[in-house]
């Protein structure tokens, strides 16, 4: 008697989290699906145009904007973004420069100096 191997799988959320594209903007045979181990990894090394579209023009979900902009998600929450931007949307941030953006960057700076002086320390 041989065990066949079941394939792995995931649900949809999951694997757009795992793509960095907003599943809401996903095809519906995306969201409606259960995505496998060798799926994924075909996206991934592979994208076809859907994904490829969505990684460059969005919408793209908080923790992808979050990095764009080069604050955390929590600093996107106290600068009123709750919902997915597109690139043309965080380009205009950007160039716009508000008060909380700048705040927001200068405290995600602060937070990776303590990060290394404390990874610095602790590797003495």
């Amino acid at each position: 008697m041989t065990s066949q191997k079941t394939p792995q799988t995931m649900k949809p959320a999951t694997a757009a989290k795992k793509l960095g594209v907003y599943l809401e903007a996903t095809p519906a045979q995306f969201r409606e699906g259960v995505v496998s181990r060798d799926e994924l990894n075909a996206l991934q090394s592979d994208p076809p145009e859907w994904l490829r579209d969505l990684r460059r023009n969005g919408p793209h979900p908080r923790q992808v904007v979050a990095a764009k902009l080069g604050v955390s998600i929590g600093g996107l929450a106290r600068g009123g973004i709750t919902d997915p931007l597109t690139s043309e949307q965080i380009d205009a941030l950007r160039t716009e420069n508000p008060e909380w953006l700048q705040r927001e960057r200068a405290l995600q700076a602060d937070v990776r100096k303590e990060a290394a002086r404390q990874k610095e320390k602790n590797q003495r």
